[in-house]
């Protein structure tokens, strides 16, 4: 008689001392004693969870039917009835098997006799096989749950970090060669000026690599890292986020800004040549961004003369839409004047400006202070509060339903009071010098711009504007605070509202 063998062995199984060897041994000496023939061996070591050993039992399915009746094969041999059947659809494909082809199954360990009390038990231990995987499978899933409640991933960490088998209290660490890389792919494409394929180049140019196998970052590979909040000490498990213990490798606002960027709330840079294109400014009429083209005339002489433009990318306006369309010199120079704007008129108001502004900030940072001292003090009355009720109820002075009413009470407002502190940030006695900075860097904006290269230009636009609207005749510049207010002058005091 010829029969196929099948072992099988998870995983977890292989741990707890498992083996296929002692499968295959057992399998080859119960053929040996009955003097059957083995002809194949299906043998297969991976986890029991759903869907890992479909693709191996249905080829072995799909092999027995094609070679059962040339071949003579008449049994499929296993060692239990769990190593070959792991719930009731494997069973019903393998008594679908012996009636179609004559191969029935046979064990070294379980014996089922004939007719209806043997399929009776073999069904029930059928059934029993299915309870133990669908148990175990609850009980994988329960513990991942709760593995990541308490701050931990309960799988191979993502690129960038490492799992650390001997550091029970940090099983996952940042990787100290692919870490950086994480941090350089963030720092990239967080300016907006990358595309996932000059990201690539960028970083292939500069010798970071994904694998050995695949050292050149994909679209997808990358796509994956930008969108992972992992790397900012955040673990997302079937739908929900939750706080990870894990160190962060990556800032927030540097995450959320590619996030932006991935979402098209950001515009990238566009092309070098056309420095103030790529949704820089926009069109006064319809919102459209203005993009650049790059006029070739040939003279007489047979030289080239090249002139860049910038105009409206509607392709189809409306009939009352005016042609928006600008030499590049003129929209330098018109930025140019925007920014000559904010300069004071004398040193006298500039040094008004200055004494002003450090006496504002002292009065902030005060403030400042005098509300986070209130709020700590707050913090620490609630909390005394808090340990003498503990005190009361163990004391027997109170029952259970007045301490849990007042206990929960009590924690949200300290709860209320954290989260009031962090609104608060910490003091910066320096914020004085902050603004004394920003005013000096609106001083000399003008003279910046002349000098600055096509990337500081858009840097210096971008810090100092909202919004950039062009028409066919002026630029709009909707300037950010405090730029806003220098650029409408300041008035005098004298009533008679001259500027200063």
């Amino acid at each position: 008689m010829k029969v196929v063998v099948w072992a099988r062995v998870s995983s977890r199984e292989q741990k707890e001392g498992y083996s296929l060897d002692a499968q295959l041994r057992a399998n080859r000496e119960k053929a040996r004693r009955e003097g059957w023939t083995v002809v194949q061996e299906f043998v297969i070591a991976e986890s029991a969870k759903r869907g890992a050993e479909r693709a191996e039992f249905n080829r072995m399915v799909t092999w027995v039917k094609k070679h059962a009746r040339r071949a003579g094969i008449e049994v499929i041999l296993s060692h239990k009835l769990d190593r070959v059947c792991r719930n009731m659809r494997d069973a019903v494909w393998l008594q679908e098997l012996e009636d179609e082809c004559g191969v029935r199954l046979a064990f070294v360990e379980n014996q089922f006799g004939p007719g209806a009390a043997g399929a009776l038990s073999f069904n029930v231990m059928a059934a029993v096989a299915q309870y133990y995987s669908d148990n175990l499978r609850s009980e994988v899933l329960k513990g991942m749950d709760e593995k990541v409640r308490q701050g931990w991933l309960p799988a191979n960490a993502p690129f960038g970090y490492r799992n650390v088998k001997d550091a029970p209290d940090e099983p996952i660490q940042p990787d100290p060669k692919t870490a950086p890389t994480v941090v350089r792919i963030f720092s990239l494409y967080a300016s907006g000026g990358q595309t996932f394929r000059t990201l690539a180049d960028t970083l292939e140019h500069e010798g970071h690599t994904y694998s050995a196998m695949q050292p050149r970052f994909t679209r997808t590979t990358l796509s994956y890292i930008l969108s992972n909040r992992f790397y900012i000490g955040e673990i997302v498990w079937h739908g929900s986020t939750y706080q990870g213990k894990h160190q962060p490798i990556v800032n927030r606002a540097t995450f959320e800004a590619c996030q932006r960027v991935l979402k098209g709330r950001n515009h990238r840079t566009g092309s070098p040549n056309l420095p103030l294109s790529g949704g820089l400014f926009r069109c006064a009429y319809c919102g459209q961004s203005l993009t650049g083209e790059r006029i070739r005339r040939r003279l007489a002489d047979g030289s080239v003369r090249e002139h860049v433009y910038y105009r409206c990318a509607n392709n189809n306006p409306n009939p009352d839409h005016p042609v928006v369309r600008w030499k590049a010199q003129d929209l330098d120079a018109a930025v140019a004047k925007e920014l000559a704007a904010l300069r004071m008129p004398s040193e006298r108001a500039t040094a008004w400006f200055r004494s002003a502004l450090a006496e504002a900030a002292g009065d902030v940072v005060e403030c400042h202070r005098r509300q986070r001292r209130e709020l700590l003090e707050r913090q620490a009355e609630l909390k005394g509060k808090h340990s003498r009720l503990l005190e009361a109820y163990l004391a027997g002075d109170l029952d259970v339903a007045v301490f849990r009413t007042k206990s929960t009470e009590l924690q949200g407002q300290v709860k209320d009071t954290e989260e009031a502190i962090g609104r608060c940030g910490d003091i910066l006695p320096g914020r004085g010098d902050i603004a004394s900075t920003a005013f000096d860097w609106s001083q000399q904006a003008a003279e910046r711009w002349h000098g600055s290269n096509n990337g500081e230009k858009r840097e210096i636009l971008e810090t100092l504007s909202l919004n950039r609207a062009v028409s066919d005749v002026s630029l709009c510049l909707t300037k950010r605070k405090p730029f806003a207010v220098l650029a409408e002058g300041l008035l005098s005091d004298d009533g008679r509202g001259e500027r200063i």
